[in-house]
C-alpha cells in the first residue's frame, strides 16, 4: 500500500508542472507573447498568400466564363449581321420598281426563317418603305448607326424598341444600286430579351453595356436597364446602378454589392470589351468561395503551430519533470531489484520443484497406460493360453503322424504334415510377437502409423475373447494403409480396450455383433459398435473410475476409457461415444491423416 501511494504521488509530481525558479516564470510570459505574435503573423501571411492564389485562380476562371458567355453573344448576333448583308443585295431590295407587296412577302420569309423580330427597308432619306411587320417603323431607326449605313458601312444599334416594348438589338446594312451609290438600308431587329432567356441563371452574373454604360443584356434581371455611371441610393429609379463600392486588394478589383441574394455581394470584377457588336461585357464573380479557403489555410497553419508549440513548451517542461521523477525512481528501482533477486532465488526453486513434480506426473501417467495395457493382457490370459496350446498341440499330432508317414516311407504325407508344423509355428510366433509388442513400453511421440494394421493386430489379440463369448464380427478396413498420426502401441491398446469393453457390455444381449470400420475423410475415423445395452450416461463415459460392471467383477475399476481418452488426445485427435438409434453404442476415434508437412 506504502508503494502505491508513493506512485501516486510520482504520477501526481510529474503530471503537474511545477515552476522552476522566479527568472523561469518570469521569462515564460514573454516567451508565449512571442510565440502568439509569430503565430498571428504566419497566419496572416497565409491568408494573404492564399488568399491572392485563390483569388488570382478565381480571375483566370472568371475571365474564360465572360469570355464563353461573350462569344456566345457575339455569335449569335454575327449570324444575323450575315443574314443583313446577304439579304440587302438581294436584286429585288436593290431595285426600285419592286412593289410594296413582294417586298413585304421578302422581308416576312426572311424574319419567319431566321428567328428575328423585324425586317425594314427605308429610303435614302429614311423613310419608310416596307417592313415584315407592314407598318411604319419608329423614331427610334433614325440615328447615327442609319447615317453610317448610309455611308456604306454597317451600323449597328442598341435601345427599347416602344413598337415591340422589348430590348432590341439593330442592324443597318447598306443597300447598293445598280449605279454603285447606296440608295435604300435595311434594318434587322433582334430580340435581345430572347437570346438572354438561354443565360438567365447561370454562373457568374454577366452584364452588357452600351457606350453610355446602360445594361441592356444580362443573366440577372435585377442589373438589366440600369447605369453602370449613374450611382445613387435611390433604388428604385430604373435608371441608377445598384448599391455597390468598388476597392482594389492585391491588385484585384473586388466589389461589395447589394443588389439581392442572385447578385453576390462580395465578388470579383473582371471586364472585356466586345468591339465586334460595340458593347463592354463585365462580370462578378463570387469572392466567398476564394476567401472561405484562404481562412480555412490559415486556420490550419495556426492551429499546427500552436499544437506545435504547445507540444515544445510541454515536452519542455516535462523534461525536467521527469529528470527529477527519474532520479527519484532509480532510488526505488534499487530497492526494488534487491527485493526481486531474494523473490527470483525463491521462483527458481519452486519452478525446479515444479519440473520434478511433472517429471514424477508423467511417469505416474506411463506406467498408468502400462499397468492398464498389463491388466487387459491379464484378463485376457486365458485366450493366451489357448491361443498358444491349441497350436502346440497340433505341431505334436502331425510331427508324430510325419514319424509314422516316414517310417511307412510316405514321404508326400510326411512333407505336407511338415509344411502345417511351419503354418502353425508361424502363427504361433506372430502371436507371441504381437504381445510382446503390446507389452513394452512406447515412447511418447507421434510417428506415421497404419491405422488398418494397428486395427488387424488389436482383433487378433482379442480373437479369443471374442470367441468365447461367441461375437460374431463384421469388419469393413480399406485394403490400403491409412496413415496417420499416432503411436502404434498406444493406439492398438485403445482399439483393445474398446473392443473388449463392447464384448463385455454384450455378456448379456441375445445378439452379439461387434462392427469395426474406418472410414476416410478430412479426419480419419475409426468407428467400434456393439448390440449391448448401450450406455447409461454417455457424458461420464471417459470420467476415471467410472464404469457399468459390478463391484468384485474382474477389471471393473473404471480406468479404460480414461486412459484411452488420453491417448487419443495426446495423438490430437479425439474420441466420443454415444447410443445408436437401433440400439447399443458405437465408439468413434477420430485421428488426423498423416502429412508431410507434419514430419516436417
Amino acid at each position: 500500500r506504502r508503494d502505491q501511494t508513493q506512485i501516486c504521488h510520482t504520477m501526481i509530481r510529474v503530471a503537474v508542472p511545477r515552476p522552476c525558479g522566479n527568472d523561469g516564470a518570469m521569462r515564460r510570459p514573454w516567451i508565449a507573447i512571442l510565440f502568439l505574435s509569430g503565430v498571428l503573423t504566419l497566419t496572416a501571411a497565409v491568408w494573404v498568400y492564399s488568399a491572392v492564389q485563390s483569388i488570382d485562380e478565381l480571375e483566370r476562371r472568371g475571365e474564360a466564363d465572360l469570355a464563353l458567355a461573350s462569344d456566345r453573344l457575339v455569335g449569335n448576333l454575327i449570324g444575323f449581321r450575315q443574314l443583313a448583308v446577304t439579304l440587302a443585295s438581294d436584286p429585288r431590295i436593290v431595285m426600285a420598281d419592286t412593289g410594296k407587296t413582294e417586298l413585304v412577302d421578302i422581308l416576312r420569309r426572311a424574319t419567319d426563317i431566321s428567328g428575328a423580330l423585324d425586317f425594314v427597308l427605308l429610303d435614302r432619306s429614311g423613310q419608310y418603305i416596307a417592313s415584315a411587320a407592314d407598318r411604319p417603323a419608329g423614331d427610334w431607326l433614325h440615328g447615327p448607326f442609319i447615317d453610317r449605313a448610309l455611308d456604306g458601312a454597317l451600323g449597328r444599334h442598341v435601345t427599347v424598341s416602344r413598337e415591340f416594348g422589348r430590348r432590341v438589338f439593330v442592324y443597318a446594312a447598306p443597300v447598293f444600286s445598280e449605279a454603285g451609290p447606296v440608295s435604300r438600308v435595311l434594318v434587322v431587329v433582334l430580340d435581345l430579351e430572347a437570346i438572354e432567356a438561354d443565360f438567365r441563371g447561370s454562373n457568374p452574373a454577366v452584364l452588357m453595356t452600351d457606350q453610355t454604360g446602360v445594361v441592356y443584356f444580362s443573366n440577372r434581371s435585377e442589373l438589366v436597364l440600369r447605369n453602370r455611371f449613374l450611382a445613387g441610393d435611390d433604388e428604385t429609379d430604373p435608371n441608377t446602378f445598384v448599391d455597390f463600392s468598388a476597392y482594389k486588394l492585391f491588385g484585384f478589383e473586388l466589389w461589395s454589392v447589394s443588389a439581392g441574394r442572385y447578385v453576390p455581394s462580395s465578388a470579383l470584377h473582371v471586364e472585356q470589351d466586345l468591339p465586334v457588336i460595340g458593347m463592354r461585357a463585365e462580370a462578378l464573380i463570387d469572392l466567398r468561395p476564394a476567401l472561405a479557403t484562404a481562412w480555412l489555410q490559415s486556420i490550419v497553419a495556426g492551429t499546427i503551430c500552436l499544437l506545435m508549440g504547445s507540444a515544445i513548451f510541454l515536452v519542455s517542461n516535462q523534461r525536467r519533470i521527469l529528470a527529477q521523477a527519474n532520479q527519484e525512481l532509480e532510488t526505488r528501482v534499487a530497492n526494488r531489484t534487491q527485493e526481486l533477486s531474494q523473490v527470483n532465488i525463491a521462483l527458481r526453486a519452486e519452478v525446479h520443484e515444479r519440473r520434478e513434480a511433472e517429471k514424477a506426473l508423467k511417469q505416474a501417467q506411463a506406467d498408468l497406460v502400462q499397468a492398464g495395457k498389463l491388466s487387459a493382457l491379464g484378463k485376457m490370459s486365458a485366450g493366451i493360453s489357448h491361443e498358444l496350446n491349441q497350436p502346440l498341440m497340433a505341431i505334436q499330432s502331425f510331427a508324430d503322424n510325419s514319424v509314422t508317414f516316414l517310417e511307412r516311407d510316405n514321404q508326400d504325407a510326411a512333407s505336407r504334415n511338415m509344411t502345417k508344423v511351419s503354418d502353425l509355428a508361424r502363427r504361433m510366433a506372430r502371436i507371441i510377437k504381437n504381445f510382446r509388442a503390446f507389452a513394452r513400453q512406447e515412447r511418447e511421440t507421434v510417428n506415421r502409423v497404419d491405422l488398418v494394421s494397428i486395427v488387424k493386430a488389436a482383433i487378433e489379440l482379442a480373437d479369443s475373447h471374442l470367441e468365447r463369448h461367441g461375437v460374431a464380427l463384421e469388419m469393413r478396413l480399406p485394403d490400403t494403409p491409412i496413415w496417420i498420426q499416432g503411436g502404434e502401441v498406444r493406439l492398438q491398446q485403445v482399439v483393445l480396450n474398446l473392443v473388449t469393453n463392447a464384448v463385455d457390455a454384450m455378456s448379456t444381449s441375445p445378439e452379439r455383433k461387434l462392427q469395426v470400420a474406418i472410414e476416410v475423410g478430412p479426419a480419419v475415423v475409426l468407428s467400434i459398435r456393439d448390440t449391448g445395452p448401450g450406455i447409461e450416461e454417455p457424458e461420464k463415459v471417459f470420467e476415471p473410475f467410472y464404469s457399468t460392471k459390478e463391484i468384485g467383477e474382474a477389471e471393473g475399476v473404471g480406468l479404460g476409457l480414461s486412459i484411452s481418452y488420453g491417448l487419443v488426445q495426446s495423438f490430437g485427435g479425439n474420441i466420443r461415444g454415444v447410443n445408436s438409434p437401433d440400439g447399443g453404442a458405437i465408439f468413434t476415434v477420430e485421428l488426423q491423416p498423416w502429412k508431410d508437412e507434419a514430419a516436417a
